[in-house]
């Protein structure tokens, strides 16, 4: 079977560009390729351009030192091109406080891309460095990026945003293979799938369909899992848990104002007790009320007049968790400089029940690296915190009355797999606090919203979401949204919470499947390195 003209005509047109042509080539792939991405969710784009990462390393074996030089650059022109569209969303924060930030702004929305595209050009660097002459070189570009995206994931406090494997995340079908081996062996699959189409200019007629056939076999095969799996496990609610979620939509500014103080408890409060309907009675009917990250311009605990206004508001047998930054325990009047960002679970009768400090922080947003240096040079962190914020000890369960026990993460802690529950306590749901009105009506907390999702169908553990600007949501132990908040409104959501289902595969093996996946596909591809090939 002979393949398309297109493709006869663009696959070696690539693999024979060389200069300025190579490097648009590659940062054009990269580009469309962040279309596969929430909001867009367009993945099948990426059947046209991760084919391209196959030309091009084709065509780096031209160069010198067995074409590795050349096959970095064309992945870091991938890399670059991916993740400036991906993550444009990043620049809203620096202008916030546009007087002391703006300047940077071009810093952020290149140079994260610019740093991150690193990861991918050692990816491409090493597909060329165990690159064969037939199809199994698919497989050696899935092993090599998927091993890069991991590094990504964990180098240097690591930023696994957007990884490849969130491509095929939607429908929600195709999600629930992360519950047998997470979001890196959905980056292994996804790589290996989207590129098969590159072998079909391979000179052998006989096997060059081989591949593509095989991948939309996979991709069959995963949705008709996924399908089954979602009609075998509909949504169970735990009985007599009524959540009630606060999305405040409150001007980023006013977080961090100590004089808007009065303005912000005054719209929780309100919020937190509205009517929803005929039959509500406001924060009466909840079990658990849940207001966002770093609620408040002032420290919580410190201010008598505003706990004892939730103590007012709670009705007993009702319970607030709630962000906050959180003081350290220093001698009276010594001077405060340092928090933590925290999440206090408060009682009816303003009593504090537990605190969670955020163990992840987000660099240059919470810390800086080298954090004296760069304050002595004049350098700040956006949240302004002299010093940066002090992370916490250990991830820990929160038991809750009337409610299954919780298991707590503060923002972007919710996108790292690796660090979200230990197999020896397992909770009974995720709580995911966030704060994305740093990043305005943007692609960003879709994104995020996204990437939590895909924590719940990895634990098998429902996922409630309070963000302050949105998206909030309750989602169920496989993917399901069950009720959610849009972008940039103002909201309460009442809500039952989802139950648990069993652990999941993943849950109980972590990254073994995936590295075991990983190991039997490198000894693949290094068989045909090395076989003469007929």
């Amino acid at each position: 079977m002979t393949p398309p003209p297109a493709i006869r005509r663009i696959g070696p047109g690539i693999i024979l560009a060389w200069g300025w042509k190579r490097a648009a080539i590659a940062l054009v792939a990269g580009a469309l390729s962040s279309l596969a991405m929430a909001p867009f969710n367009a993945w099948p784009i990426l059947f046209l351009t991760f084919p391209a990462m196959v030309w091009l390393i084709d065509g780096a074996g031209a160069g010198r030192w067995r074409g590795l030089p050349a096959a970095a650059l064309s992945g870091w022109w991938f890399g670059f091109g991916y993740f400036v569209p991906g993550l444009y969303w990043i620049g809203y924060a620096f202008l916030v406080d546009a007087q002391t930030f703006a300047w940077l702004l071009p810093a952020a929305v290149c140079g994260l891309p610019a740093y991150l595209a690193l990861f991918t050009a050692f990816g491409f660097a090493l597909a060329r460095l165990i690159w064969t002459r037939d199809g199994s070189r698919v497989l050696a570009l899935a092993v090599s990026l998927t091993l890069s995206e991991w590094l990504r994931g964990h180098v240097l406090t690591g930023f696994p945003w957007n990884a490849f494997g969130y491509a095929l995340t939607e429908p929600l079908a195709l999600a629930q293979s992360v519950s047998l081996i997470g979001i890196w062996g959905l980056t292994f699959l996804a790589v290996a799938i989207f590129a098969s189409p590159a072998v079909l200019i391979d000179g052998d007629a006989r096997r060059r369909w081989l591949a593509p056939v095989a991948a939309l076999g996979l991709l069959a095969a995963m949705g008709s899992y996924g399908a089954v799996r979602l009609q075998g496990s509909p949504t169970r609610l735990v009985d007599k848990v009524k959540l009630r979620i606060i999305q405040p939509n409150l001007p980023q500014d006013d977080r961090f104002n100590y004089s808007a103080k009065a303005e912000v408890m005054k719209k929780y409060l309100t919020l937190s007790d509205r009517a929803t309907g005929p039959q509500s009675t406001g924060v009466r009917d909840a079990t658990l009320l849940i207001w966002p990250e770093s609620a408040f311009p002032f420290f919580l605990a410190r201010e008598a007049d505003a706990m004892a206004q939730i103590a007012e508001l709670l009705p007993k047998g009702t319970v607030l968790l709630t962000g906050s930054v959180r003081p350290p325990e220093v001698p009276p009047g010594t001077r405060i400089t340092r928090a933590y960002n925290s999440i206090y679970a408060i009682d009816h009768d303003g009593s504090i029940l537990a605190v969670y400090d955020k163990l992840h922080l987000v660099p240059f947003g919470e810390f800086l690296p080298y954090q004296n240096l760069m304050e002595k040079i004049g350098f700040v962190q956006l949240t302004k915190v002299h010093g940066g914020f002090i992370p916490g000890l250990r991830r820990k369960i929160i038991g809750l009355p009337n409610a299954p026990p919780m298991l707590p993460l503060i923002c972007y802690e919710a996108i790292f797999p690796d660090e979200i529950v230990s197999r020896d306590d397992r909770p009974g749901w995720i709580l995911n606090l966030t704060n994305d009105g740093w990043f305005g009506i943007s692609s960003g907390p879709y994104q995020h919203l996204q990437q939590a999702r895909v924590r719940a169908i990895e634990q098998g553990l429902p996922l409630v979401r309070a963000a302050n600007t949105g998206v909030s949501a309750v989602i169920d132990p496989l993917g399901r949204i069950v009720t959610r908040l849009g972008l940039g409104v103002e909201g309460v959501l009442d809500a039952g919470l989802p139950a648990a289902i069993p652990p999941t595969v993943y849950m109980s093996a972590g990254d073994i499947p995936v590295a075991i996946l990983v190991c039997v596909a490198m000894m693949l591809v290094m068989r045909r390195r090395f076989a003469r090939l007929p």
